[in-house]
């Protein structure tokens, strides 16, 4: 008898992609429509339920309802037929290839792509401190636990403490502490009409909103003042500061400092910033591991780019060809990033301020149905957005197989 001929199998590819974020949804959308053979796909992130970050202050404003802002990356990554882990990334060696997940799972891969966002860590004595709350703009996740839990309480309180004051202070004097801050006393006070609710804003730099058109920058300035909001510039926030506040008022603080960078980016191995963020050259390669890629808050481009998520929308597309090309062997794409980008920000109740470049609008000279006119427009383009990525909707998949991708966190 003759022996039939062996058939040499064919080392299977790992392709592991760190972080829900935008660009990684364009990602699992074009490997849907057309996967690589021969390459095992994973996708890590502590959430399934990722929030478009040009409509959280429409949420934070009760606009919206939170999974209405969200791109569900359980059905993307099924129809990508991706492995779904839902855990989060605590250790990399970039020596070793691999991943080290908080269920204690070790993953390996050929080639990685890092789309993890970034997270923010105010003092840990200022919740500490009784009457204060303090409420991270970063990472997502962690903000829309806290503000469910705030809202609940607002809510529950009803009139029983009415007669105590809050005071609604942001930490940050950039676009997402100025959007927050508006957002949030347009939600609080519609909650708790009868309740005294004041705001202030601290600002370290002279100015507010550096690199927004001038126009853009003083409509916000005019919304921050007719929400009775006292603009501190120049001027770093101080823990002495809440000591010379009427000892019975109510803290919440709004942080929106800037990003940081995970803690574990430092001890990776891969080449970092300063600040301990990823650099990355014109492929959106790792400056030290080609086989890393990196994109997004996570990643420091040369100079840096503005920690904001039209730049790692932009970078998807480049990113989705580029992981093929780096599975495949064929040539990298360069990325350029925007020259000018149009900033759409809200004012809280309906309204939006535009900008692109040195022009800017707003309702000053045409009224506030042209203001609401530009938040129209701005709900139009983020839901466009969002609906590229529902491509395929859990209903519509077997129930069986509706995530069949989805390996939940082990408990620790």
């Amino acid at each position: 008898m003759v022996a039939a001929p062996v058939t040499p199998t064919v080392p299977v590819k790992r392709l592991v992609l760190v972080g829900a974020g935008h660009a990684h949804a364009e990602v699992l959308r074009q490997w849907a429509a057309a996967p690589v053979p021969g390459v095992e796909l994973s996708l890590v992130s502590p959430l399934a339920l990722a929030p478009y970050s040009g409509m959280v202050p429409g949420w934070l404003a009760g606009l919206y309802r939170f999974e209405d802002i969200c791109i569900d990356f359980a059905p993307l990554a099924a129809a990508a037929g991706a492995r779904f882990l839902l855990d989060e990334v605590t250790a990399l060696d970039a020596a070793g290839r691999s991943l080290q997940l908080g269920s204690g799972e070790a993953l390996r891969y050929d080639v990685l792509s890092l789309n993890a966002g970034s997270t923010l860590h105010p003092p840990a004595a200022l919740s500490q401190r009784p009457g204060v709350r303090v409420l991270s703009l970063r990472p997502l996740g962690d903000l829309h636990r806290a503000w469910l839990v705030l809202l609940e309480e607002f809510q529950a309180e009803g009139t029983v403490r009415a007669a105590k004051p809050l005071c609604v202070t942001a930490v940050g004097g950039g676009a997402a502490g100025v959007e927050a801050l508006l957002a949030v006393l347009v939600w609080l006070r519609a909650l708790q009409p009868q309740r005294l609710i004041t705001g202030r804003l601290f600002n370290r730099a002279p100015e507010l909103l550096p690199g927004l058109a001038r126009g853009a920058a003083r409509a916000l300035q005019r919304a921050l003042k007719a929400a009775g909001v006292a603009v501190h510039l120049d001027q770093s926030f101080d823990e002495a500061v809440l000591d010379g506040d009427d000892a019975g008022q109510e803290q919440l603080l709004l942080w929106a400092t800037g990003a940081q960078a995970h803690a574990w980016q430092a001890a990776s191995g891969l080449a970092v910033s300063e600040a301990g963020f990823f650099t990355i050259g014109p492929s959106l390669q790792s400056t030290s591991h080609p086989e890393v890629f990196a994109v997004g808050d996570c990643a420091e481009w040369s100079p840096p780019l503005p920690k904001a998520g039209v730049f790692a929308v932009r970078q998807g597309p480049v990113l989705a060809q580029n992981l093929r090309a780096a599975l495949q062997g064929a040539a990298l794409a360069r990325y350029e990033p925007q020259r000018q980008t149009l900033a759409l920000l809200a004012l809280g109740d309906g309204r939006a301020v535009a900008a692109r470049g040195r022009w800017a609008a707003s309702d000053r000279w045409l009224g506030a149905w042209f203001g609401r006119a530009l938040w129209r427009w701005k709900d139009h383009i983020d839901q466009t957005f969002l609906q590229r990525y529902r491509p395929v909707s859990p209903a519509a998949l077997p129930a069986a197989q509706a995530h069949p991708s989805v390996t939940k966190k082990a408990p620790r």
